[in-house]
């Protein structure tokens, strides 16, 4: 697993946090002031990156919290099948298949932009 640790008050809307063992972006930060007998807390709202769920958790600022090195990389598609495409990865021409999102038009020789964590892929 390619992930690093922050504290939750260096997180930032856009950027991404590991969520119920999934990658997540962040939608929503907020945090509320320490109480009298507490620190102050951060309520972090996400959407799933490959699942597109919707998660939300609530932490002390201080706390540590795992944050996913998701790579953004290039690729070209080499063929199309119904919903399916099998794409060439531009640096190490490794061939893969994805599914074609709804609203994408693909056709052989197209260069896209894909994210990739974990085996997992999504064309941006």
């Amino acid at each position: 697993m390619v992930k690093e640790q922050k504290q939750v008050r260096e997180l930032q809307e856009g950027s991404y946090v590991i969520m119920e063992d999934a990658a997540c972006k962040i939608n929503h930060y907020s945090t509320a002031k320490p109480g009298k007998h507490g620190s102050a807390k951060a309520r972090v709202e996400g959407k799933g990156v490959f699942d597109g769920k919707k998660r939300s958790l609530s932490q002390p600022v201080d706390a540590k919290i795992w944050v996913p090195i998701i790579e953004r990389k290039q690729g070209q598609v080499v063929s199309v099948t119904g919903t399916d495409a099998q794409i060439m990865d531009l640096d190490t021409y490794e061939t893969f298949t994805m599914r074609i999102p709804e609203d994408e038009d693909f056709t052989p020789e197209d260069e896209i932009e894909y994210l990739e964590y974990e085996g997992q892929r999504k064309v941006v």
